[in-house]
């Protein structure tokens, strides 16, 4: 089949103007570039900038800064110096008082309130402790100390009493021997003269807890026989 052109869509006719436009176009464009002038800029002249600085003005911090001290009261006492041989008289004023038997007088007696007593703490007294308390010596030396020193009692002779009288007492921090009382007694006199024995003792060695010395009761038997 033979394709059939148009003489008026055919570009093939039109090449050469279209050419000739486009050539036409870019001689126009080197031409005017040719044309342009460029010109140098030269800095001959800084002017220099003035500029009005406008200052800042400083706002000082306001602090409370605390008034001053009232001034001192001034003295209204007046201090005058006499000489040792000027007479100082002094005028004493004395209200006359008419004063009769039937006169009363009134008499102000100020109340004195009872100040409450201070609590005295006792410290504590304990019955067991990791050392208990010791006579000097030991035991042996107070079994003998009490025979040396302890008296039948002549009422308790003639009634033949017999028995143990049970001593309670307090070794002290420094030894010393307080609080002496009968637990049991068998009377005819023992039970005094037990506690006369226990009061005459000398120092123990105190018991001792954790180390520091502490006050501990102790219970002492003493036995009462007739030989």
């Amino acid at each position: 089949m033979q394709v059939k052109k148009y003489s008026s869509v055919d570009l093939e006719n039109r090449k050469g103007i279209y050419f000739a436009i486009g050539l036409l176009f870019i001689l126009a464009s080197v031409f005017c570039l040719f044309e342009h002038k460029f010109y140098d800029l030269e800095v001959t002249d800084v002017q220099a900038l003035h500029l009005d600085l406008i200052e800042a003005e400083v706002v000082p911090v306001s602090q409370n800064i605390p008034p001053p001290p009232p001034p001192p009261p001034q003295s209204s006492t007046q201090i005058q110096i006499v000489s040792n041989q000027e007479e100082i008289v002094i005028e004493l004023e004395i209200e006359d008082m008419e004063i009769d038997i039937d006169t009363k007088i009134d008499i102000v007696i100020p109340i004195i309130e009872d100040l409450p007593e201070e609590e005295v703490v006792e410290e504590e007294i304990f019955t067991i402790v990791e050392k208990m308390p010791e006579y000097p010596g030991g035991i042996q030396e107070l079994f003998k100390y009490l025979g040396e020193t302890m008296e039948y009692p002549d009422m308790a002779k003639d009634a033949k009493i017999e028995g143990k009288v049970y001593i309670t007492f307090v070794v002290d921090k420094d030894g010393s021997i307080t609080g002496v009382k009968v637990l049991r007694g068998i009377g005819g006199g023992c039970d005094e003269e037990a506690i006369r024995v226990v009061r005459d003792m000398p120092r123990w060695n105190p018991g001792k807890q954790r180390g520091k010395p502490v006050r501990v009761q102790y219970n002492l038997p003493i036995n009462f026989i007739l030989k």
